[in-house]
């Protein structure tokens, strides 16, 4: 089970680093990136935001969480990973962006009721062998339409 995270937001700063207490590394792939996604959804609901979905799909595309918070919709793409060459806040490509975008598009049609306003974050968990993960959200990430 995965504690509730502290989260502190420093002033001018629009990343927040999280770093977990000591929690072993999952040993699969697929577990590694559920407990990655528990994080990203505890540390949302620490900072204020409602979890309306969680790995919501749109035929082939699919949107890891969905929240809330004052009116505003928040599309999140959490990227787990073990150390290694390519960060995980660096690996959303521009095509992933354009597929989540097509999916926030079709969760926003089916939901008109829930914000007019949206923007898409990523949440990144390097996950080391030793020593807890380490969680960095980023509010605004990208945008839908690639670079």
């Amino acid at each position: 089970m995965i504690g509730r995270p502290t989260v502190a937001v420093l002033p001018n700063r629009t990343e927040v680093d999280l770093i977990q207490e000591e929690a072993r590394l999952p040993a699969s792939h697929k577990e590694l990136g559920r407990r990655g996604e528990d994080l990203a959804a505890s540390l949302l609901r620490g900072a204020g935001y409602r979890i309306l979905s969680r790995n919501w799909r749109a035929g082939r595309y699919e949107i890891d969480l969905v929240g809330s918070r004052g009116g505003e919709v928040v599309f999140v793409e959490v990227k787990t990973r073990r150390p290694g060459v390519q960060p995980a806040s660096e690996s959303v490509t521009p095509s992933q962006r354009r597929n989540i975008g097509r999916a926030a598009a079709a969760w926003m049609r089916m939901n008109p009721r829930v914000g007019r306003t949206f923007r898409f974050d990523l949440i990144a968990v390097t996950w080391p062998e030793n020593g807890g993960p380490r969680v960095r959200y980023i509010p605004g990430a990208f945008d839908a339409h690639g670079p």
